[in-house]
């Protein structure tokens, strides 16, 4: 099957790159890192009102109402350019929220984040967010910050949370697949721009008189990589077009296959730049280290491989 997106699609893909590209991204990032949310939260609201956080929020709560479809374009976007915030955890509350105003909020630029344990225990930028939440079983709470947990990915401040108050709830089961989705994506645009600068990379960078990339053993390297995202892009598609009874099998595939294949860039990049990927100050960092982060939230690929195999074999779950 070949997944072509519509014109519409395409138009709204066009101008949040135009968008992003026009962003120094990598400077927000860097700057989220140490602290200093500014640059982001004026970066993220610019997404705002271009309806990114509005994408999967119901029409009548003041969202677009869109597909899953839009929801992995704009996410593989935000995952290429290294956008920083909680943006799955928005994902996950557009769907998790059932109250009207606090959907609305979320539409409109609300910066706000979750802790869905056992999958995601801490709250992404819990401390930066203006609404932090917590589900806990079938039931989503209010939340106040309490402490802080270091991530691999400086970008992801992570936060402990006290539980607070019951809330009306939404879907969790639908608001869980979204956001694995919308991290799969995340995954899938991070490895192509780290396979795209590694390309670049082997083209300039000469050793014993020629450029590396020339080197059989490289070219391997890359075309496998290559092949993995080639892999990975229609389970990701696909997932978003999937039927409600196939949605958590395809999600999860997807998530699994876009772990593995944004895994695999990371380290051929980081083998192809030799020790200077492993510096905070090359660029490449940035998205090394997001990638690793994001292979083991929401759910670990060996979590989303046996939900695959559960689907597929019955008896295999029990």
């Amino acid at each position: 099957m070949r997944f072509e997106p519509t014109s519409e699609q395409r138009d709204f893909v066009s101008s949040l790159d135009r968008l992003l590209a026009g962003s120094d991204t990598v400077a927000a990032n860097r700057a989220w890192s140490d602290g200093d949310t500014g640059p982001g939260a004026t970066l993220w609201q610019r997404l705002a009102e271009q309806g990114v956080n509005a994408l999967v929020v119901a029409e009548e709560s003041g969202g677009m109402g869109a597909s899953d479809v839009e929801l992995v374009l704009a996410h593989e976007l935000l995952g290429r350019y290294a956008v920083p915030g909680p943006w799955a955890e928005v994902a996950y509350l557009s769907h998790a929220l059932a109250d009207a105003e606090a959907l609305a909020a979320l539409a409109e630029g609300e910066l706000a984040t979750v802790a869905v344990a056992p999958h995601t225990p801490y709250a992404v930028d819990g401390a930066a967010a203006a609404a932090v939440y917590v589900a806990e079983g079938d039931r989503l709470h209010r939340a106040a910050v309490s402490g802080g947990v270091e991530s691999v990915d400086r970008s992801r401040r992570l936060a402990t949370v006290a539980v607070g108050e019951a809330l009306r709830t939404g879907d969790l089961e639908r608001a869980f697949d979204t956001a694995v989705l919308a991290t799969a994506a995340h995954l899938l645009g991070a490895g192509e721009r780290v396979l795209a600068d590694t390309v670049d990379y082997v083209k300039q960078r000469r050793q014993f008189g020629r450029e590396i990339g020339s080197y059989q053993a490289i070219k391997h390297q890359l075309a496998d990589v290559r092949i993995a995202l080639d892999f990975a892009r229609p389970l990701v598609h696909g997932a978003a077009l999937a039927a409600p009874a196939d949605r958590a099998r395809d999600v999860s595939a997807a998530k699994a296959a876009a772990a593995d294949a944004a895994y695999l860039a990371s380290r051929v990049g980081l083998q192809c730049h030799g020790a200077i990927g492993y510096t905070q100050e090359f660029d490449l960092s940035l998205w090394l280290t997001r990638i690793r982060a994001l292979v083991s939230a929401w759910g670990t690929p060996a979590f989303h491989r046996r939900r695959v195999l559960a689907a597929v074999l019955p008896a295999a779950s029990r």
